[in-house]
């Protein structure tokens, strides 16, 4: 029993997948400011494409 317990203690393949799943994590969150970012200025930019093309008429 008592070497069962050394070996749990000893095991690391749930510490590395801790550390995969925040790397994920932390990946996820900066694809999502990322994209946001450059929806907002996708938008800001279609919008002055569509007011200049407006004038136009």
């Amino acid at each position: 029993m008592k070497q069962a317990i050394q070996q749990f203690l000893r095991e690391e393949d749930g510490v590395s997948a801790i550390e995969y799943g925040l790397l994920a994590g932390l990946i996820a969150v900066a694809i999502v400011g990322t994209v946001t970012t450059v929806g907002t200025s996708l938008n800001t930019v279609f919008t002055t494409v569509s007011t200049k093309l407006a004038a136009i008429k």
